[in-house]
């Protein structure tokens, strides 16, 4: 049994899929099972977090391995993963992020966050796999209400290069990971491409037939709205971290493809699969 923590979010649901369609018995640990929406073949258990280990324990009964999206354990990782323990799991895969391969000398939030989290993970005794992803192309859906009011989307930095990530390979990945145990392995895992934020853009409008327009505007002049998915406080230090993207060359890995034997996904081909996502709700018909 494989459980998986972050089942309703977009690299958890698909990794749930993934393991679901091949047979492997897999537990979505969620804080809503009534509203969670996976195969029929998952065994949705809800989510218990709290600061006693043993309060936690059942949720990973015949559990051998975790997928660990830690942003659903936050203040309690080290107790969750006490409690994995005490119940039998024996491997985690975590869900990390590339600001860990940063130089210290220029840490940011992200940077000492999952830096933290990896150390937790180490000390806990079990056996662990990081998958250390880049910028998530899903990071654009955050134009999503400017694209269904308009053709413009204002923003900051229209110059600024990433090499965005398709959520399907990361959960790829960690499928792998997860079933041939990638003892003490750090996957850093990236985009098959640079492109700029208005090469981004322009691609979701090929995949949408219609004209999009991406509009710089002082990072001053940023507000939260701009960035739904981003908590409020965090804005400033976002924007702050898109300023050092521009006229840079991203990290490319070939990961993707080394351990699933299938190139990363472009992100055109991410455009094209969230095309309803940008559509007004009376188009998509949802």
């Amino acid at each position: 049994m494989i459980a998986v923590t972050g089942a309703t979010g977009n690299v958890g649901r698909a990794l749930v899929g993934r393991l679901a369609a091949a047979g492997t018995p897999v537990r979505a640990l969620v804080r809503d099972p009534h509203r969670a929406r996976l195969p029929a073949a998952t065994d949705v258990t809800p989510l218990t977090v709290t600061p006693e280990p043993a309060a936690m324990t059942a949720q990973f009964t015949g559990v051998k391995s975790l997928f660990l999206h830690a942003s659903v354990t936050s203040d309690h990782t080290a107790a969750f993963l006490a409690a994995a323990r005490a119940a039998g799991v024996e491997h985690v895969v975590v869900l990390s992020s590339i600001a860990v391969e940063d130089d210290p000398a220029h840490d940011t939030f992200i940077h000492t966050w999952h830096r933290g989290l990896e150390q937790h993970v180490r000390d806990s005794g079990l056996d662990w796999t990081f998958l250390r992803p880049g910028v998530f192309a899903t990071n654009t859906l955050q134009w999503a209400p400017q694209i269904h009011a308009g053709d413009t989307v204002r923003g900051p930095y229209a110059k600024g290069v990433s090499s965005p990530l398709h959520e399907a390979d990361i959960a790829a990945v960690a499928h792998h990971a997860l079933t041939e145990r990638h003892s003490a392995t750090a996957h850093v895992l990236t985009g098959p491409e640079a492109l700029t934020t208005e090469e981004q853009l322009a691609a979701i409008a090929q995949a949408l037939g219609r004209p999009l327009t991406y509009t710089e505007i002082p990072p001053q002049d940023v507000v939260p709205e701009m960035f739904p998915i981003i908590p409020a406080d965090l804005v400033p230090g976002f924007v702050e971290a898109l300023a050092t993207t521009v006229g840079t060359t991203p990290p490319l890995t070939t990961t993707v493809q080394d351990v699933t034997g299938t190139p990363a996904r472009t992100f055109a081909q991410w455009a094209k699969d969230h095309a309803d996502d940008f559509r007004p709700t009376s188009a998509s018909g949802a």
